[in-house]
């Protein structure tokens, strides 16, 4: 069975100076792009299989200037839905709530059409993309990759090892970076992370 590739997307302007972005589409920087391209041969290196994107605009951008325009579109791969935090910085969030921490606590309702996501429900979400993961190692030969975001990688990546939601603060995951989850004598372990070529 193959590996799963974690991508993070190249920089945004939000992901530098540290404003949660979930829903809100903004585009890759140059260096973003850059560091985009810069995934195609490290990707290269491994023999893939099956391809998902999130259908924000950043990771696709990612996934296409990587190689992977093909990539399948999933709804499951999208960010936390970060409700009134989006835009907002931590260190903003930290003025009102000085104990908030995303991975236990969540975010604060927002408007109707993204009122947020509680940590339990981006778990299921990992869960539900995990078992599309499993589907598609067992169908293809070769490994799967993810284009997709920080958070919710995180999260995913703490789920495929058998932690809680909250174990997805303990893997700091920076932008335009691979990361690779693989198995030893059966059980998943993180092989690689944050690779940069």
């Amino acid at each position: 069975m193959g590996d799963l590739l974690l991508v993070r997307h190249g920089e945004t302007q939000w992901a530098l100076t540290g404003q949660h972005t979930s829903w809100t589409d903004i585009p890759l920087t140059e260096n973003g792009r850059e560091q985009a391209r810069g995934l195609a041969p490290l990707i290269g290196t491994y023999r893939i299989g099956a391809a998902f994107t999130s259908p924000r605009q950043r990771a696709r951008d990612t996934a296409a200037l990587a190689g992977f325009g093909d990539a399948r579109v999933d709804a499951d791969l999208s960010e936390w839905d970060y409700g009134a935090y989006e835009g907002v910085t931590t260190v903003e969030i930290h003025r009102e709530r000085p104990d908030w921490f995303l991975f236990t606590d969540g975010v604060a309702a927002g408007p109707p059409e993204h009122p947020g996501e509680s940590p339990e429900r981006v778990g299921e979400r990992a869960d539900r993309m995990l078992a599309k993961v499993d589907a598609a190692l067992a169908e293809n030969e070769g490994s799967v990759v993810l284009f997709a975001h920080s958070h919710f990688l995180r999260v995913l990546a703490a789920r495929r090892l058998g932690l809680p939601v909250s174990g997805g603060a303990l893997f700091q995951l920076a932008t335009g970076t691979v990361s690779r989850l693989s198995t030893e004598h059966g059980r998943p372990v993180v092989a690689s992370w944050n690779l940069r070529p």
